[in-house]
C-alpha cells in the first residue's frame, strides 16, 4: 500500500543512532554526518518504489558527496514478515546496486520511529547542524520513470549545502509503507 509522509518539519534535530551496516561495521550518525549536510534515506529491498529510484539515488548520493553531503540508507522493515528485507538480503542488495553509502539495519525499528519515517523511500535532508531542511521526493518519477524529471532531492540538498536551508516548497515522497512489527 502506498504511503505519503508529512511535509518537512524545518529545524527538527536529527535523532542520533548507531546501527549495524551491510559492511559488517556499526555506524553512528556522528560518524556519518557530512560537512555541509546529511541525507538519510529510509529504503528497503523489495519495495517497487525503491527499486524504481535506487539507480538515481546512487547517482544523486555520488553527486551530493562532491558538495559535502553524506548519504546513509536505513532499512527498518520487519524482516520476519518480509524475509526479502532481511540482513543477508540487504547485503546482496547493497552489492548488486553498488551502494556508495552505508546501508544500515534498524532491526528494532526504533530509529524509524524516532524519525517518524512513513514509507520507503522516505528522505530526510539535514544541514550541517543536523537540522531538517528537506523531506520530499527524489523526483517526479515515483514508480514509473519520468524522462528528464527535475532532480528535486539533489537540487534541494545542493541548496542546503550552499545556504544551510532547504526550499520552502517541497513535494512529499511516496512509497510502500514501513512494514511495522505487530505490537
Amino acid at each position: 500500500m502506498a504511503a505519503i509522509p508529512p511535509i518537512c518539519d524545518f529545524g527538527r534535530k536529527a535523532p542520533h543512532f548507531t546501527l549495524p551496516g551491510t559492511d559488517g561495521r556499526s555506524h553512528s550518525l556522528q560518524q556519518l554526518g557530512g560537512r555541509n549536510g546529511t541525507l538519510i534515506a529510509f529504503i528497503c529491498n523489495h519495495c517497487p518504489y525503491v527499486k524504481s529510484v535506487i539507480g538515481r539515488l546512487v547517482r544523486d548520493a555520488a553527486d551530493l558527496s562532491l558538495l559535502g553531503i553524506n548519504t546513509v540508507a536505513i532499512n527498518s522493515n520487519d524482516a520476519a514478515q518480509y524475509p526479502e528485507d532481511g540482513f543477508a538480503e540487504m547485503q546482496a542488495f547493497a552489492a548488486a546496486h553498488h551502494l556508495p553509502f552505508p546501508y544500515l539495519h534498524d532491526e528494532t525499528q526504533a530509529v524509524a520511529r524516532a524519525y517518524d519515517a512513513v514509507c520507503t523511500p522516505d528522505f530526510f535532508g539535514f544541514n550541517a547542524q543536523l537540522e531538517l531542511q528537506y523531506r520530499g521526493r527524489l523526483d517526479a518519477s515515483r514508480k514509473d520513470l519520468v524522462p528528464d524529471a527535475r532532480r528535486d532531492l539533489y537540487e534541494a540538498m545542493k541548496q542546503v549545502a550552499e545556504t544551510g536551508h532547504g526550499p520552502r516548497e517541497q513535494v512529499a515522497s511516496m512509497g510502500c509503507s514501513i512494514k511495522w512489527r505487530a505490537a
